[in-house]
């Protein structure tokens, strides 16, 4: 049974991993931000404890899966069910890159032009990565990738 999490800085490429894995494998996958962010409504996040909720079901729901996304929190609560672990780590120039050609996401802004008011911001996010310490950072990722005991690899390069 495959049980993966991918995380990693935004632009690291998780989403593009774990669609890659999905169209492969043939199994469900999550990614976080659909359950952390109330939606159609950018930068309001749900309550800790109902996207807490609505990650065990999904775990309870699939006996096999890919979970990505950047939250630490989260990202802890589903390491003592993954079967693997996956850091994406290709380096701030590779995630902003990505970043400028990241495609519309419905599931996040109701326009295009709503995602790209955000890009500035993001993009400035992403640049801070290595220097926060909040549950999005390296520092966290780090962290969570170092005391996990699993089958688990860091990915540097930019080519998976």
């Amino acid at each position: 049974m495959r049980k993966i999490v991918i995380f990693g800085n935004s632009g690291s490429g998780k989403t593009t991993l774990a669609l890659k894995f999905q169209r492969e494998l043939n199994i469900p996958m999550l990614d976080l931000d659909t359950i952390t962010w109330i939606p159609n409504l950018p930068g309001v996040r749900r309550e800790e404890n109902e996207s807490e909720k609505l990650l065990n079901d999904f775990i309870n729901e699939n006996p096999q899966w890919i979970i990505e996304g950047c939250y630490g929190s989260l990202i802890e609560k589903v390491v003592r069910h993954c079967s693997e672990m996956i850091f994406l780590n290709p380096g701030i120039e590779k995630c902003l890159e990505n970043n400028l050609k990241r495609p519309w996401e419905p599931h996040k802004y109701k326009t295009p032009q709503e995602q790209d008011t955000n890009l500035e911001f993001l993009q400035t996010w992403v640049r801070e990565y290595y220097s926060r310490d909040d549950e999005y950072s390296f520092k966290c990722h780090e962290k969570i990738f170092k005391a996990f005991n699993g089958n688990k690899r860091e990915i540097i390069s930019d080519t998976f």
